[in-house]
């Protein structure tokens, strides 16, 4: 019997590294698949490049901006979704003044490169106690200096035309998990207990001593959370 597929959807500015560990320690439960959103300007294309690779029924889970692609993804092919996981992201559309702080962050990225763009993002998005480790933090930052100030803007643009993501909540009736960094000050744990409200059924988990990016900060507490979703019959 084949492994069940699950696809770990990125964010903003990320690729698979930041799924490394997720993706080498669970290859005894599932096959886990990666890719970027590299090159589309919004939302829905970023959900058809999914579902263009993806196999007929598959398990996701999205990272902040890929969080927002996995609902996107639910929405177009509610039926291929064999459980569903959301963390560190968010469920609204453009909020009242959000349109001037991007435009501000894609005018930064041209001025000041990607170094100013890191120096800047980056921090803020991990927990305290982590933002002054170099060896941490360095793979972050080498990642986002791969990334060209084009692209940055193109992903920016598909978060400044993001659709609202609330009504799909209720269309989700697979096994749904919902997770975020305690410390996580962008994408707090209230709103995703909100989302776990929401579904029926779904498991809600805060990792501890962590900020935006779970997967690095605390993976092997991630990557427990999601074999023991993977771990669900469906």
């Amino acid at each position: 019997m084949s492994k069940p597929v699950l696809y770990l959807l990125p964010g903003l500015l990320c690729d698979a590294r930041i799924f490394a560990t997720q993706i080498a320690d669970l290859a005894d439960t599932c096959e886990v698949k990666s890719l970027d959103f590299f090159g589309f300007d919004s939302i829905p294309a970023m959900a058809q490049h999914v579902l263009k690779q993806a196999p007929e029924k598959f398990s996701v889970a999205g990272f902040s901006m890929g969080g927002r692609v996995a609902f996107e993804v639910f929405r177009q092919a509610p039926e291929r979704i064999e459980r569903f996981c959301a963390f560190d992201t968010g469920l609204p559309p453009l909020a009242p003044g959000e349109l001037e702080k991007r435009e501000a962050i894609i005018k930064l990225a041209y001025d000041k490169g990607m170094e100013g763009l890191a120096d800047s993002w980056l921090p803020p998005m991990i927990h305290p106690a982590r933002q002054g480790d170099e060896a941490f933090m360095k793979p972050l930052r080498d990642m986002i200096l791969s990334v060209t100030p084009e692209i940055h803007e193109k992903q920016i643009r598909a978060l400044i035309s993001r659709p609202d993501a609330r009504p799909v909540l209720q269309q989700i009736h697979c096994p749904a998990l919902f997770l975020a960094g305690r410390q996580d000050a962008w994408s707090p744990p209230e709103h995703h207990e909100e989302m776990a409200k929401a579904v029926p059924g779904s498991r809600l988990v805060v990792i501890e001593d962590s900020g935006h990016f779970v997967s690095v900060e605390q993976p092997a507490a991630f990557t427990k959370a999601l074999r023991e979703w993977m771990e669900i019959k469906v």
